[in-house]
């Protein structure tokens, strides 16, 4: 018989508010392990954007405050990293006391709930405030991606990383990609496996209406080929090569559009590539948009394009959400193998894969799929059908609650 915990979640980020954008996976693994019976309670960092109740069904928020003004609360919710490549130096200057803050809120938390598991996401800085924290009891850490990043690149956080996993009965990664660069941070091979994001294919679906509605809302006839693109404008995403792919074909085929969905550091920059390539015209900037706006795009869409790179300070994307989001949309991917990515998408199958860095690879893929209806609406459907047999975050809720079974035996002398 499983046991019932009451689980910590320790994070520096969550859905601030009904249909953010960021950390959104953390919201379906909270209600996921809730609705198996566990008491959730979320720790975070308090952000001024936040409209959160103090408790959600069994899951119970902590939100810690550690910066005397708004223009300093950069610790977590993607703020950290300058373009997912350096630490903003405000993020430098408050670590010391988001730390403090987040190690006092996770001891309190832990001891006035009684507690039975500590479960972080982001091993830096969430495994090692957890690990601090939680002393005797059982500790999984979930890896994400820009945490082992910053492991990887900054010696502190390469030594927080090693200690933090001495200490951990448990690590999932999100890819294994991810994993394997675990490893080499000190993670234990026998104690840590790959739990992939899930999606919800009841929100991300083929869906005519929002189709018809946002295609007249922007102008947009039938004729035309969207392609769509979803993600900050960080390096990592590789949206300038994407510019250049539909700067290739712009001028033979007159019809394409690329729609643009996030902000971002790099926004100044993208927009001054279209410019200098002169295919202003043919991109909607659309900004940050909520999860429902992104569903809907998803299904106008004709093609979905998700270029991640291996950028040059070596971060990369665990397993970005859209590609789950499209794949369940039944919308046709093209994309690259980065990180966790080549664990969904296969090629001619669920997506078309080109190579990373590569706008000619990817523009004719683009035209491969403008021009073949057939092959947009099989891949489409294998996507969705993938995504629902492996995918579904009731399965892994599932698999969250073995894994808590596993580090609690992992406590248990031998």
């Amino acid at each position: 018989m499983t046991t019932q915990h009451t689980v910590v979640m320790v994070t520096t980020s969550y859905p601030r508010f009904p249909g953010d954008l960021t950390g959104t996976f953390l919201e379906p693994i909270a209600h996921g392990v809730a609705n198996r019976g566990h008491r959730v309670h979320v720790v975070a960092p308090w952000h001024p954007d936040i409209q959160r109740p103090a408790r959600e069904g069994n899951v119970h928020f902590h939100f810690y405050q550690y910066a005397p003004s708004d223009a300093l609360n950069v610790f977590g919710y993607a703020s950290a990293l300058k373009a997912d490549t350096s630490m903003r130096l405000s993020a430098y200057a408050v670590t010391p006391f988001a730390l403090y803050a987040g190690l006092k809120e996770t001891r309190r938390v832990i001891q006035t709930h009684r507690a039975t598991m500590v479960h972080a996401h982001w091993v830096i800085p969430n495994g090692f405030i957890a690990s601090l924290a939680s002393r005797s009891l059982p500790l999984v850490v979930s890896l994400h991606g820009s945490d082992v990043y910053v492991a990887e690149k900054y010696s502190f956080a390469s030594v927080a990383a090693r200690r933090t996993f001495a200490r951990t009965q448990w690590v999932t990664a999100c890819s294994e990609d991810l994993r394997s660069r675990a490893l080499r941070l000190g993670a234990s091979n026998l104690q840590s496996e790959v739990i992939p994001y899930g999606v919800d294919i009841d929100r991300f679906q083929p869906n005519s209406d929002a189709r018809l509605q946002l295609r007249s809302t922007h102008s947009l006839t039938t004729d035309h080929c969207i392609v769509l693109c979803v993600g900050r404008l960080v390096r990592k995403k590789g949206f300038e090569y994407l510019i250049d792919a539909v700067a290739s074909l712009a001028k033979q085929q007159p019809t394409i559009r690329l729609v643009v969905a996030g902000d971002g550091d790099l926004g100044r920059e993208l927009r001054e590539r279209a410019d200098q390539r002169n295919i202003a015209d043919r991109i909607i900037w659309l900004g940050a948009i909520t999860q429902q706006e992104v569903a809907d795009w998803l299904a106008v869409a004709d093609i979905v394009a998700v270029p991640s790179v291996r950028d040059s300070a070596g971060n990369v994307d665990g397993l970005p959400n859209v590609v789950l989001e499209a794949l369940a949309s039944a919308t046709p991917v093209i994309t690259t193998t980065a990180g966790g990515i080549g664990s969904v998408a296969i090629d001619h199958e669920t997506a078309l894969v080109v190579p990373e860095q590569d706008a000619n690879a990817l523009a004719e893929a683009i035209e491969t799929l403008r021009t073949d209806r057939s092959l947009r609406v099989t891949i489409g459907r294998t996507a969705r059908e993938y995504v629902r047999t492996h995918n579904s975050w009731t399965h892994l809720a599932e698999r969250f609650e073995s894994v808590y079974e596993k580090a609690v035996q992992k406590m248990v002398p031998s």
